[in-house]
């Protein structure tokens, strides 16, 4: 997976920090937030914002709830102590149980979807907001361009932040990143990048429960953004039609919350659009 126009790792690093920088002198801030979940993603912007910013200006939130793995913790833990960045823990199941309580006639069904799940995204972006305010701190949100591209996030909750510094990179892009930012030694760790990536908000979830594996999402994803081939340009080229019939309708449907996210560090010429005009 290469970016557009094709730049070394590199320089794809000095981009991104410039930019963090350049963001932060103009907003006349100097201190970042940043929620840990244990994931790539957030381990590559606290990486790169330490970068950017100097580690005693970046601050992590650990907000585990039920649904979270024990490495979820301790790898963000790792991760803090190598980039020299201060942390804390902050639990959601309290905030959690106390939503459900004062909605239950909302779940009177018992039902299981994607409500519970944004309540989980949505309670972080309150704790991280409240820290914003309080440390006068810019949330820096760990989005990345697979994601966004198919509407895998939460509207006024993982979508939130004051910028979306890795919204213009391919997960397997931010994978090689991080091993760029690795090239001297551990400083993202190693269990980050060889564990399934999760959002952790249902027992045993995975990402490729609600996406096609990024492998493939990536390729499709770059033939309608970077390339600029129409949908069904891409069904015909494209040897799995299943799969890429699926991150297709994903990219449409989700079209609607790409409009409405923060400011993109664009890296490539082709920055996140909806996939229909705006209105």
């Amino acid at each position: 997976m290469i970016l557009e126009p094709c730049l070394p790792i590199e320089q794809v690093y000095d981009i991104l920090i410039s930019k963090i920088r350049g963001y932060f002198e103009g907003a006349g801030m100097a201190k970042a937030v940043i929620g840990l979940s244990g994931g790539v993603d957030s381990a590559l912007v606290a990486a790169l914002a330490a970068d950017a910013l100097g580690a005693e200006n970046v601050h992590g939130i650990m907000m585990p709830s039920g649904f979270s793995t024990s490495h979820s913790v301790s790898d963000s833990e790792q991760l803090a102590a190598n980039l020299g960045i201060s942390s804390e823990i902050i639990p959601i199941g309290p905030i959690y149980d106390s939503a459900m309580a004062s909605m239950e006639h909302f779940f009177a069904d018992g039902r299981w979807d994607t409500t519970q799940e944004n309540l989980q995204a949505r309670i972080r972006a309150l704790i991280l907001m409240a820290y914003s305010n309080r440390s006068n701190a810019l949330v820096l949100n760990t989005s990345n361009k697979s994601e966004l591209s198919t509407g895998y996030g939460t509207l006024y909750g993982d979508l939130a932040g004051a910028i979306m510094v890795i919204a213009d990179l391919y997960k397997l892009q931010v994978y090689e990143l991080c091993r760029y930012i690795n090239r001297d030694g551990e400083r993202i760790p190693e269990h980050i990048l060889t564990k399934a990536p999760s959002a952790e908000l249902k027992p045993g979830q995975k990402d490729s429960d609600s996406l096609p594996e990024y492998e493939v999402l990536d390729q499709v994803l770059h033939m309608l953004n970077e390339e600029e081939l129409s949908e069904a340009q891409v069904l015909e080229m494209f040897e799995d039609k299943e799969a890429a019939r699926r991150a297709i309708g994903l990219r449409r449907k989700s079209s609607f919350k790409v409009m409405q996210i923060p400011p993109v560090l664009t890296v490539g010429s082709h920055p996140l659009v909806p996939p229909f005009k705006c209105l």
